[in-house]
């Protein structure tokens, strides 16, 4: 354990002392990937064989593999990240197969996910793979029906249980956001559809359409659903960060504006430490299975924007950004203070 006495420091200045965790090793890369892949297909496939048994037998199971499917995506992050194996050649490989278990074209996400990270809690830039966030005065300058909107959106309704399967059974599909970007996102979205379309074509040749209805869409769905909650509060939280202009400032924005979101040590294994999220957005490349090397020789990052889940259930009435106290506010919030309906 790392014992020096560290004055306060500031957020650029981590870089050097996180840049030690950055090394990926192959052998523990490879154990991760093993010890997600095998259990995920292992359930895959009782959950099949269950539909001859109990077709709510094969439902549970199928629930319960959305939070290896969950574990699979943390580690194609990684890969879009460049911090899973040395050979970034092999590392886009296995991203781009696990895009596909994932429903989430490699090369689109591994842009839009880096667009995230270069541009967040910038208020001058929002928009690509972020929550639609708006201030109190954005808000306020919208119609009636511009803010009912803004509130359906909003709601938990929207962003936790249709949102999700939205996002990655139907927007997925497509390379939004970069439509006009180039060929490469047009083939990863079209290389990941076509693979799909093969697997479910596979799928009901030989099972039919139990096993896409009562096993592929529930785990697909949960993994969803799970994933953009996770998300949510790692950037979602009362005293997170938002700024614009000159007063923007990556580093501060990655490490203030992200949770430490604390999991209990299942729950932290099956979603790839992804709760110490305030360390991996200052340092990306760090593997997700070292991050709780970071947290554990420095206990000032180890308390900094902790979260619990109790707490975490609370963000999901914060819905705008208010400038003036520098903090996440409700529509209910922003109507006593502001007088804003």
């Amino acid at each position: 354990m790392n014992n020096e006495v560290l004055p306060p420091r500031t957020a650029r200045s981590w870089l050097s002392t996180l840049a030690r965790y950055r090394d990926p090793t192959t052998f523990r890369s490879v154990f991760e990937l093993a010890a997600t892949l095998v259990p995920f297909f292992a359930l895959w496939a009782l959950a099949w064989m269950a539909l001859s048994i109990s077709p709510w037998l094969a439902l549970v199971l199928a629930v319960m593999n959305g939070a290896f499917l969950v574990r699979i995506f943390i580690i194609q992050h990684d890969c879009g990240h460049g911090s899973f194996l040395k050979n970034r050649t092999a590392q886009d490989w296995v991203g781009r197969a696990l895009g596909v278990l994932t429903l989430t074209p490699y090369a689109v996400w591994r842009r839009t996910h880096a667009i995230h990270h270069a541009h967040h809690g910038d208020l001058d830039h929002r928009g690509i793979g972020d929550v639609t966030t708006l201030t109190v005065e954005e808000y306020r300058a919208r119609s009636p029906f511009g803010r009912f909107m803004y509130r359906l959106y909003r709601h938990p309704l929207v962003l936790f249980v249709l949102g999700p399967s939205y996002l990655f059974i139907l927007q997925n599909r497509l390379p939004v956001g970069l439509m006009n970007a180039g060929w490469r996102y047009w083939t990863s979205a079209m290389g990941t559809n076509a693979m799909i379309g093969i697997a479910l074509a596979l799928i009901i040749w030989f099972g039919g359409l139990l096993p896409v209805l009562l096993v592929f869409l529930p785990t697909s769905v949960i993994a969803a659903t799970i994933g953009v909650w996770l998300f949510y509060v790692q950037h979602q939280f009362e005293q997170t960060h938002w700024s614009k202009g000159e007063e923007w400032q990556l580093h501060d924005a990655a490490l203030e504006g992200s949770s430490h979101y604390v999991l209990p040590q299942p729950l932290r294994w099956l979603s790839g430490n992804i709760g110490i999220h305030h360390v991996h957005h200052l340092y990306s490349r760090i593997p997700f299975y070292r991050l709780p090397e970071v947290i554990r020789d420095f206990p000032e990052l180890a308390e900094a924007q902790r979260l619990t889940i109790v707490e975490s259930l609370s963000t999901v009435k914060l819905h705008l950004w208010d400038e003036v106290q520098g903090k996440l506010i409700s529509c209910a919030d922003a109507h006593r203070q502001y007088g804003i309906a």
